[in-house]
């Protein structure tokens, strides 16, 4: 697990900080195809953002990675859709599929909060690994079962890949039925890079 600080989750302040960790992550993955690898990405604040809120900076971060990342000359993982729309969704940083996962204080699943805001970035690759290797279904199983336990119910977001676009999940808000997701694709954000 890599760390790594930064200052405010709603400016872009850091963002060509995280961006080269995302690819080296990426690089080192596809050179070493280790399990459990991941990025967390703490941000110091703020620490008072309404769930809304903190899901509209972590678009605009990812967002604002993934427009650097085209910029810097960098092609989506194939393997995914690009298209936060489709069922195969995933962000993309130096060509490899990542999931995303937003913490912060005001998350109202207890498995979402943490002190400060964060985003965790997981290969995507590691979850086909592990079907692969006929160890997900355990691990997604044990994963459903402390969350129950934390909440006291399953979490309504939760959804296989493929099934529905995994952009529902990353900000571990429960999204209303007809949720536009606020990325825009890859390259394509109004204010540019």
């Amino acid at each position: 697990m890599t760390i790594l600080e930064a200052r405010d989750i709603t400016s872009a302040w850091d963002d060509m900080r995280l961006w080269p960790a995302l690819y080296e992550l990426a690089q080192g993955y596809r050179k070493e195809p280790k399990l459990f690898q991941t990025l967390v990405v703490i941000f110091e604040g703020p620490t008072d953002l309404s769930e809304q809120a903190f899901e509209q900076a972590l678009w605009n971060r990812v967002q604002s990675l993934s427009d650097k990342d085209v910029w810097l000359g960098q092609e989506p993982d194939p393997r995914v859709s690009s298209d936060p729309d489709d069922p195969h969704f995933s962000l993309s940083f130096g060509g490899e599929a990542f999931f995303v996962v937003g913490l912060h204080p005001q998350a109202s699943r207890p498995a979402r909060r943490f002190e400060h805001p964060a985003l965790v970035f997981n290969l995507h690759d590691q979850f086909e690994q592990l079907r692969e290797a006929g160890r997900y279904e355990k691990l997604r199983e044990s994963i459903i079962a402390r969350d129950v336990d934390l909440a006291g119910s399953i979490n309504p977001m939760l959804a296989r890949h493929g099934d529905l676009s995994e952009a529902r999940q990353y900000s571990g808000r429960a999204v209303e039925q007809g949720w536009q997701c606020p990325f825009s694709g890859r390259g394509k954000a109004e204010h540019g890079l």
